[in-house]
């Protein structure tokens, strides 16, 4: 095991209060802060966030520019692709009927959260499900099965409660041909024909133009104007 000590270099930034195992793989431009840890095994893409006291487990795989808040664990069994957000004290578990007495190491579900999901804070994710591209998991909710690409979701358990923007807006009214307009990006989406949302003006697989991706105005400011 080896403490990196406020280790700043051209690839990647651990605080010195944190560990990182042999064998794991961190990408260029990564940031690790305060008391985490990261197990052997792990791997971690380019330019990622961790914030405090966070642990990454051993065969967890996190793509791209994902943003992990403080007090969260990722256990094995997990895959977070690009631009995924995981909120303060969220919980994510890789097994589902735990006993203390019962072995299952071999035995761990599988959980994919797929690109520029967002988990908010304190919400739980139960194991062996896949959440889909740029869902929005609404803070304290508890998520028992699969949740479609662009979904928002709230609630114990969670049911979806409409559509959310890749902006992170939800998608009130369409107009009279179906079309839902973000009301801050100004991007289109639309329902496909077995009733999945997807955008109609952004390659979906591409990143956010530099104009696009950064905020403007505010949540609280759109909301009260809807």
């Amino acid at each position: 095991m080896i403490m990196m000590k406020n280790k700043k270099s051209s690839d990647y930034f651990v605080h010195e209060s944190s560990y990182v195992d042999d064998k794991s793989i961190i990408g260029s431009g990564t940031k690790i802060w305060h008391f985490s840890h990261v197990l052997s095994g792990a791997v971690i893409g380019n330019n990622c966030n961790l914030g405090q006291n966070v642990c990454i487990s051993g065969g967890v795989v996190i793509g791209n520019n994902v943003k992990i808040q403080n007090n969260v664990s990722v256990y094995e069994g997990t895959i977070l692709e690009d631009d995924v957000f995981l909120g303060p004290s969220c919980v994510l578990t890789n097994v589902l009927n735990p006993r203390s007495q019962v072995r299952r190491n071999t035995l761990y579900e599988k959980t994919l959260i797929k690109r520029g999901a967002t988990i908010g804070a304190n919400a739980t994710i139960v194991c062996n499900c896949t959440i889909g591209r740029y869902a929005f998991i609404a803070a304290g909710a508890v998520v028992t099965g699969d949740v479609l690409d662009y979904a928002f979701v709230l609630g114990v358990p969670a049911r979806q409660n409409g559509w959310m923007s890749r902006h992170g807006h939800k998608l009130i009214t369409p107009d009279g041909n179906g079309i839902y307009v973000c009301p801050e990006s100004r991007l289109r989406y639309k329902e496909n024909s077995v009733g999945q949302l997807f955008c109609m003006d952004l390659d979906e697989d591409a990143a956010l133009s530099e104009e696009l991706s950064i905020g403007k105005t505010s949540y609280k400011e759109f909301k009260h104007k809807g």
